[in-house]
């Protein structure tokens, strides 16, 4: 039960005012756009929409300005939007292994079928401040473009947009045209039959859909997935170092990490066949675990998995880890951690959900502190009172 407050409305409509104007900042300054929070955020804008459940570039950089930046924020305001969208229907499975490569690597083999790609990275970057950016550039100055030119030209590790081996930082005797239908790592594993085989089945139940039916507990690994992949990237992150760190039984191995375009198809009934209706960008992890086997399984690999919208390799990465922490009933391990509990990790990785519930203290509690107030000063006055009993007759 809540108090209300006198002159609250007023109140309320004088701090949205407000928001907008701290929102906006110094009007001297020029507003950012949407194309800029588009192109030159573009990692905070796949998080957005990825936790966010909804792929649009532009109205992912919306939430964002929105939000002032703040990326939890900007997810909730993509959320809402989405539960007011109509439902169509439902597309095919994408196939990340026709996808068109800018990003591809793996630690666990140096040469693979196509090649690594280094693409656009900051894992061989110094993480050094460069204060060069602080001066702004001239659109006009073709000077940075003709210099990316040159860097595509010598084989740059950070090129995005070559088409051809040798260029954008790809290695190994096996590259091959970015185009090209590419395999994946786990592929080399499969020819031995020592990583456990994940393929679909003809009688297989229909996967859950997160966005309309809440969770419940126990859940199959397409619920958990869907689960993670709406995660807070920070808390899959923390998750995914403790099973690293021994809170699993995990050994991990990246065994490919992957970025770039993959067309989607949806199945139209009146044409009788599948379209393909537009291209989007998504990141993808395969983490390749010991498994000691069991009584009926021989010792063997087994996988963990993670995708995402956008550009978003440290999610997917932690994804998998997390993913593969929460298979320990089906593998027949023991459960000793919270990683490793779906209850624990499902209902908690939520960052909406954690934020609404954690902000809802800020709400008035006036009622129910005053009724903890009172119960408190009675339990004072009694212990007050028992003292007092206790010293007259220890003074007797």
């Amino acid at each position: 039960m809540y108090v209300a407050v006198k002159g609250g409305e007023r109140a309320i409509e004088a701090s949205w005012r407000m928001l907008d104007t701290a929102r906006r900042g110094d009007t001297a300054q020029p507003e950012l756009s949407i194309r800029q929070i588009r192109e030159q955020l573009r990692l905070s804008v796949a998080r957005v929409m990825t936790e966010g459940s909804v792929y649009d570039e532009d109205l992912a950089a919306l939430a964002i300005k929105q939000a002032a930046g703040d990326l939890v924020e900007a997810i909730f305001l993509l959320r809402a939007y989405r539960t007011t969208l109509p439902r169509f229907g439902y597309t095919r499975a994408i196939d990340t292994e026709k996808m068109e490569i800018r990003r591809r690597i793996s630690a666990t083999f140096k040469d693979v079928p196509g090649g690594q790609m280094l693409g656009a990275t900051y894992d061989y970057t110094q993480r050094l401040l460069d204060f060069s950016l602080l001066a702004e550039k001239d659109p006009s100055d073709s000077t940075s473009a003709e210099d990316g030119a040159a860097g595509i030209a010598t084989g740059a590790t950070t090129a995005t947009t070559a088409t051809i081996a040798g260029v954008a930082g790809v290695t190994g005797a096996g590259a091959t045209a970015q185009h090209a239908r590419v395999p994946r790592v786990v592929s080399l594993l499969n020819a031995e039959g020592l990583i456990e085989q994940e393929l679909p089945t003809p009688d297989a139940a229909e996967p859950g859909d997160l966005s309309r039916e809440p969770l419940s507990i126990p859940a199959n690994r397409s619920t958990r997935l869907q689960n993670l992949a709406r995660a807070d990237e920070g808390f899959l992150l923390s998750m995914g170092y403790a099973t690293q760190r021994g809170y699993a039984h995990s050994h991990p191995f990246a065994g490919e990490i992957r970025f770039g375009t993959v067309s989607v198809e949806m199945e139209i009934d009146e044409l009788g066949f599948a379209v393909d209706i537009g291209d989007i960008d998504v990141s993808e992890c395969q983490m390749i675990n010991q498994f000691a086997g069991s009584p009926t399984v021989a010792p063997t690999f087994t996988q963990g998995y993670g995708l995402a919208f956008g550009h978003c390799e440290r999610k997917v990465m932690a994804m998998a880890l997390v993913d593969r922490a929460l298979r320990a009933e089906e593998l027949g391990e023991t459960i000793h951690s919270a990683t490793q509990d779906p209850e624990f990790v499902l209902y908690h990785s939520d960052n909406v959900e954690a934020s609404g519930f954690t902000q809802h203290l800020k709400l008035p509690h006036y009622v129910d502190f005053q009724s903890e107030l009172e119960l408190v000063r009675r339990l004072r006055a009694e212990h007050a009172k028992a003292a007092g009993a206790q010293h007259e007759e220890h003074a007797a």
